[in-house]
């Protein structure tokens, strides 16, 4: 199959990937097409997660390309960008699915991780053989996580013990591992944790009524006299500063998600606007909607533009927080501004499943806010920027 850009990106950024990643793009999209899209809005309005179709994903080698133990070739952080991207303009709570096993409980063991415990987890990973799911949100505890945490970890000779609970922990209610973040009891540093979900003590419970991101499947998690060997404690995460790596890899990979929201919704607008006729014509042809397709893919293009920049940062270890934090917080803020105008488009039918553009409208709400809202993410920056922090 040939690649073929998407028409929103407007200036043709993924033109500029290896021949290989195109492929690989192309075969996800067609995968996404054939696999997925029809079933999502069903899916959404009866908040089920597609357990099928966890090994067929996983087959087309979504979860292979960030780590040396699992990729089969070289690749770029703009490519494994697109894919994000390419995942998120199907369906936002599909990319959520796979960032959080793939970005979130692989990266944690990718960055945090023993060469020994990279090489055990990461293919299994990888593959769908087991799925993970990552632990750092608390019940009382979000935007404050690198204080306030109050899961502890108490080692006893060559056991860890973790007490405590965590919430909005997506892939939690099917998971087979979950890294735990939770502080150290002797020295009050936070510390991560591969905690495989059938140890006793720990329990999971699935988060319902919610209006955004409902095909995730989110719980809360209890973790009472949970013992692990002293094998599962990530051997590298010994501060906050070692969650916070995790983080800055994660936070770039939800701008593009963000991305991939707003095509999604732009998409699905035009479309209805080439096809919606009043006053004697397609609503395409009217100027008041023009000004609004234009102001979505203007949004579109700017973001693709700093993410493709953000991630090339990355592939050039020059990446730092403050970067990965502004292109989370300036992505997600223009992706709710587009799938608003997207919904203004629709007029009505914006607020209804059957024309394309309501579930993204409620999936933005869930991106703008998760890993580190749009206020804590500018803190991040502006205390690069000033040289003083302005957290509480």
């Amino acid at each position: 199959m040939t690649f073929v850009p998407l028409d929103s990106d407007f200036y043709g950024f993924s033109q500029r990937l290896a021949p290989h990643e195109q492929d690989a793009l192309t075969r996800v999209r067609s995968f996404l097409a054939e696999n997925v899209a029809d079933r999502v809005d069903a899916l959404w309005e009866a908040a089920e997660f597609p357990h099928d179709l966890i090994a067929p994903l996983m087959a087309t080698g979504v979860g292979t390309w960030a780590w040396e133990e699992t990729r089969a070739a070289e690749n770029s952080a703009v490519f494994r960008g697109f894919l994000t991207l390419e995942l998120s303009r199907v369906d936002a709570s599909i990319a959520t699915f796979l960032g959080v096993t793939e970005g979130l409980a692989m990266g944690s063991i990718g960055v945090c991780g023993s060469a020994e415990q990279r090489a055990e987890w990461l293919p299994k990973l990888a593959s769908g053989e087991i799925i993970g799911a990552f632990g750092l949100t608390e019940p009382l505890s979000g935007s404050d996580s690198a204080r306030g945490l109050t899961t502890t970890a108490t080692r006893e000779g060559d056991t860890w013990v973790l007490n405590g609970a965590k919430r909005w922990i997506g892939n939690a209610t099917f998971s087979d591992i979950t890294i735990i973040w939770a502080k150290d009891t002797a020295d009050g540093q936070v510390k991560g944790f591969i905690v495989p979900t059938s140890t006793p003590g720990y329990s999971a419970t699935k988060i319902e009524r919610k209006t955004s991101l409902r095909i995730v499947q989110n719980a809360d998690i209890t973790l009472t006299d949970v013992r692990i060997p002293h094998a599962l404690k990530l051997e590298n995460a010994n501060t906050f500063a070692d969650t916070a790596k995790v983080l800055r890899l994660t936070r770039a990979g939800v701008a593009w998600s963000s991305v991939g929201v707003a095509v999604g919704a732009y998409e699905a607008a035009l479309a209805y606007a080439q096809d919606r006729v009043q006053f004697g014509k397609p609503i395409a042809g009217h100027q008041l909607i023009q000004d609004l397709l234009a102001r979505c893919l203007a949004n579109i293009t700017a973001s693709i533009a700093l993410c493709v920049r953000v991630s090339e940062m990355h592939d050039e270890d020059a990446q730092r927080d403050e970067h990965s934090a502004l292109a989370k917080s300036f992505c997600t803020a223009r992706m709710r501004e587009t799938v608003g105008w997207a919904r203004e488009i629709l007029g009505g039918n914006g607020i209804v499943l059957d024309f394309g553009v309501a579930r993204f409208f409620a999936d933005a709400e869930a991106l703008y806010s998760y890993e580190g809202t749009r206020e804590m993410n500018t803190l991040i920056v502006g205390r690069s920027i000033t040289g003083t922090a302005a957290f509480v």
